[in-house]
């Protein structure tokens, strides 16, 4: 993972080069109205690009940040017999900034990435064959874990993801760029929410909740 502190995203990069360039050759070309559309699209990608500074909350050990700007969208309570207690879906959009973010100081244990469609969450199929990234974090100390999905919707660029499984992370940090999607975090039982359906969230800004004990039925061998 490489930090990348310019104003723009480096996902971007290549775009608002081919977008300038454009630009810079319709004003050569005294070709007007493509000039206004080179200039709008650079607009356009410098936008959804964009890569603000987030301030790093001082919240207590334990604490779960949002991995994704967006809307909280479902709380879902699900199977007493399933890893995972609870399931909390985060819905972003062209307008939310689209870099993703560690949930919490821990170690990528797994990671599975599908380059598939980019149907509209509209359809029910799309949860099954968009494209779609799985990563389980785990706290080395107490073995609290929690695993996150980002599912793409309609999109021109693909998800880039910048850590590997077995890298430790800080909460907070950027480990990949998701362009309009769904991000779905799986929270065991021990587990505090403190986030409801209708919450507007700001990727490592905003808290999820804490985990409020150690983990009692994971360990580094468990089957996830």
């Amino acid at each position: 993972m490489k930090n990348n502190l310019l104003p723009v995203a480096k996902e971007g990069w290549n775009y608002l080069i081919f977008s300038v360039a454009a630009l810079l050759l319709f004003t050569l070309l005294d070709l007007d109205f493509l000039q206004f559309i080179a200039f709008l699209t650079t607009l356009f990608f410098l936008f959804v690009f964009r890569n603000p500074e987030r301030q790093n909350m001082l919240y207590q050990e334990n604490s779960v940040v949002s991995p994704v700007d967006g809307k909280v969208v479902s709380i879902e309570e699900l199977d007493s017999k399933e890893s995972y207690a609870y399931k909390i879906e985060v819905e972003s959009n062209y307008l939310n900034v689209s870099l993703l973010r560690a949930p919490f100081t821990s170690l990528l244990k797994d990671i599975s990435i599908y380059r598939g469609a980019r149907l509209s969450s509209i359809y029910p199929l799309s949860k099954d064959i968009n494209e779609n990234v799985e990563l389980i974090f785990v706290d080395k100390k107490s073995s609290n874990k929690i695993k996150v999905t980002h599912i793409l919707k309609q999109s021109f660029k693909a998800i880039d993801i910048d850590i590997i499984k077995a890298q430790n992370i800080l909460q907070g940090s950027r480990y990949g760029f998701m362009l309009n999607g769904v991000t779905a975090l799986y929270v065991p039982s021990n587990f505090r929410l403190n986030i409801s359906v209708g919450n507007e969230l700001a990727a490592s800004e905003s808290l999820i909740g804490y985990f409020t004990t150690e983990s009692k039925i994971e360990n580094t061998n468990s089957e996830i």
